[in-house]
């Protein structure tokens, strides 16, 4: 049986649910992992995602940087079309809103999620985009 340390999308995402993320919630090097649940803006179905994520304070944090390609990913793509989303934590599933960090947030942000995972300073390196920090606002 794997860690889930080499999972990687539906599989990831699969794994993870079927295991309340005992496989799949730690990832490559320690990162964490939560499932974030889109509605796909043009087909209208559900679309999961497996996504490091942070915290601060009761918020939820991952970075849109599809390895810093210069489009976004198709995840924050449908979250600009309609914001509300599910996120799993382990075996915990609740609706969230999603946003933009701000302008102000992200110098706050931004390192909460590079010391998680170091390579989105590389990311950002290789493209014009700003890579964006997206708040998850659980709305419990």
């Amino acid at each position: 049986m794997t860690d889930g340390s080499e999972l990687f999308g539906p599989e990831h995402v699969k794994r993870y649910v079927e295991t309340d993320g005992e496989v799949g919630h730690d990832w490559k090097r320690g990162a964490p992992v939560a499932i974030l649940t889109t509605t796909g803006r043009r087909s209208g179905e559900p679309r999961s995602n497996p996504l490091i994520y942070g915290q601060h304070g009761d918020d939820y944090l991952v970075v849109a940087s599809k390895g810093g390609w210069d489009e976004p990913p198709a995840w924050y793509r449908n979250l600009q079309e309609n914001p509300n989303a599910q996120l799993q934590v382990w075996g915990e599933r609740f609706p969230v809103r999603a946003r933009d960090a701000t302008a102000e947030e992200k110098p706050e942000l931004w390192p909460i999620m590079t010391a998680i995972w170091p390579d989105y300073d590389d990311y950002q390196r290789r493209t014009e985009r700003e890579i964006p920090v997206v708040v998850l606002e659980p709305q419990r």
